[in-house]
């Protein structure tokens, strides 16, 4: 950029610097063709901001086809002076499918593992859903009448959480209210953003040689998880986050602006 515009390298770096440009860094994004889109991030939105009473609102989704990871050799532990090393390369041996439901109030979650993802899996959950929630809510007032506790799912529009057979069981079970995020927008799910830090803090560097102990310590996790648990603070509103597209829209339609 200094030899085609006949400046120093220094003075290029300080006009980066200035307006917080990083020419080195590249990002992805991806738009939603959702034709509901609008209304869908009006009802995701509004669940997190102003959730219903008498109610739970679960972020639920699957982890799907999680690997055990084994180093091709031993891992080096810290020493002095020198960090942790492991191989570049490793051993796959097998994946398991992780559920899970965030609870955005209290931070608390519900998870288990299966051997796939398929609807019959997506059932199985709910009915663990089912179990540990409470059937009844607190009464709003000392020696008042207790409410059924009603339970709202944001999970996405995976094909297997919109089958005849899940909607059967659905209509089964009243209590159950289904919101879907639109297409291509994970990041409206909160429980993307926990199986981030699952990632982060237990998959990346995990060293795993059957799928039966990455489950063991995935469980684990999750169970230490619980004991102390942290929602996540939402804060954007529907308006906020049509506005902040519309500013990428422009700057898509008009890069140079």
């Amino acid at each position: 950029m200094a030899k085609r515009s006949g400046l120093s390298k220094s003075t290029i770096g300080r006009i980066w610097k200035a307006f917080r440009l990083k020419p080195h860094v590249a990002d992805t994004f991806k738009l939603s063709s959702d034709p509901l889109f609008v209304e869908k991030v009006y009802d995701v939105a509004g669940l997190y901001l102003n959730p219903p009473e008498h109610a739970v609102v679960l972020c639920a989704d699957e982890k799907s086809q999680v690997q055990a990871l084994d180093r091709s050799q031993p891992v080096l532990p810290m020493m002095p002076g020198m960090p942790e090393k492991r191989t570049h390369d490793y051993v796959r041996n097998g994946t398991v499918d992780l559920f899970a439901a965030f609870d955005i109030a209290t931070g608390l979650v519900i998870a288990k593992t299966y051997k796939s993802h398929r609807a019959k899996e997506w059932i199985k959950f709910l009915e663990e859903v089912d179990k540990q929630v409470p059937q009844l809510a607190e009464p709003d007032e000392p020696g008042g009448e207790p409410h059924v506790l009603q339970i709202h799912i944001v999970a996405d529009n995976y094909a297997t959480h919109k089958t005849p057979a899940v909607q059967q069981w659905l209509a089964k079970h009243p209590r159950f209210h289904v919101h879907f995020t639109p297409t291509s927008s994970s990041w409206l799910n909160q429980v993307e953003r926990w199986f981030g830090l699952l990632t982060e803090k237990l998959l990346r560097r995990g060293v795993h040689k059957s799928v039966k102990q990455l489950e063991k310590d995935i469980l684990a996790w999750v169970d230490t998880w619980n004991e102390d648990p942290k929602p996540f603070i939402w804060t954007k509103t529907a308006e906020e986050i049509l506005e902040s597209l519309g500013r990428l829209l422009r700057r898509i339609k008009d890069p140079g602006h």
